[in-house]
């Protein structure tokens, strides 16, 4: 292919396109006319040798080449526009939307001071939480560019995705403040009470039955949810029992409720903060990105006073 004839304008309405998979609102967001952005559409159709987008009921749909365009494609552009380096406007008099995909608790620590420090320094920057869906799902939103930053347990050798830890979370065993079992907690206390369990999937079983079933011991999970932002006025108001992050925790203050360490050994997990390497330099991001750091900072360190004696 003659690279010369390739115009850098049509890839850019493409990555619109792939996109919205909408023609008119690729047009409206390129602030170009529908037939401008229908023509590139059929030239791009002619480039890449694929119909891109199909049309069904009323909808378009990504054919398998359009989506396989979609990660390179959003990568090439931002590498041409660090290559071209255009002139650095300040935070303040920036417009920008910040796409975060997280779970709820994450979201609920963090949203308020997020935005209470963002209008301060970047007062135009807009924020939108997207819904949790799962790391397979989160790491594929950062990878298309459908999501700027993930919020939860990443592992390390994940291509493309660069990491850094926010906190490093450890379990308490929450209950109601009254409970019979916060008289004389211990190993037998806890499992003579229904425990929740918080499963996105549904799952009753987690990695601490396995340490429990070692010891010949069993326990009976009494409810599943789908979100920690549901257990704790729950446990306020039943006999149940919930093993909750320390942090979250300390940030709720539940007074209803009292907590205890568990009676046996309970791995915690590193909280991430993951991006991908093509937005490494994107100083707008860098930026909410140090802002969520020092967010997260400002809650370890005040769990860390609530536990000095």
């Amino acid at each position: 292919m003659n690279l010369r004839s390739v115009d850098l304008n049509l890839l850019v309405i493409l990555d619109a396109l792939l996109d919205e998979a909408h023609v008119s609102r690729a047009a409206q967001r390129l602030n170009l006319s529908q037939p401008a952005v229908s023509a590139s559409l059929q030239r791009c159709r002619h480039l890449f040798g694929d119909a891109l987008l199909d049309r069904g009921r009323g909808i378009m749909h990504r054919t398998p080449r359009a989506e396989a365009l979609r990660a390179p494609l959003k990568s090439l552009l931002a590498e041409v526009r660090e290559l071209i380096d255009p002139p650095e406007v300040p935070l303040a008099q920036t417009a920008r939307t910040v796409r975060i995909v997280t779970a709820d608790h994450p979201a609920a620590m963090m949203v308020g001071p997020l935005l209470e420090a963002l209008a301060r320094t970047a007062p135009l920057f807009d924020v939108v939480m997207m819904p949790w869906h799962g790391t397979g799902a989160a790491v594929a939103a950062l990878v298309s560019g459908d999501a700027d930053l993930a919020i939860s347990v990443f592992p390390r050798d994940l291509e493309d995705i660069e990491r850094t830890t926010l906190l490093e979370e450890s379990y308490l065993v929450a209950m109601r403040r009254d409970h019979p079992a916060a008289r004389a907690f211990d190993l037998d206390a806890w499992l003579a009470w229904p425990h929740v369990v918080v499963s996105g999937q549904g799952d009753r079983r987690t990695p601490l039955d396995s340490a429990l079933e070692r010891l010949g011991r069993t326990r009976r999970v009494g409810l599943v949810l789908p979100s920690f932002e549901l257990v704790p006025e729950l446990l306020a108001r039943t006999d149940m029992i919930a093993m909750l992050g320390a942090h979250s925790l300390a940030w709720r203050k539940p007074d209803a409720l009292i907590a205890f360490p568990p009676p046996i050994p309970v791995s915690g997990f590193p909280l991430h903060l993951a991006w991908h390497r093509r937005q490494s330099g994107d100083s707008g991001l860098v930026h909410v990105i140090d802002t969520l750091c020092d967010v997260f900072r400002g809650i370890a360190d005040a769990l860390g006073e609530r536990r000095v004696p």
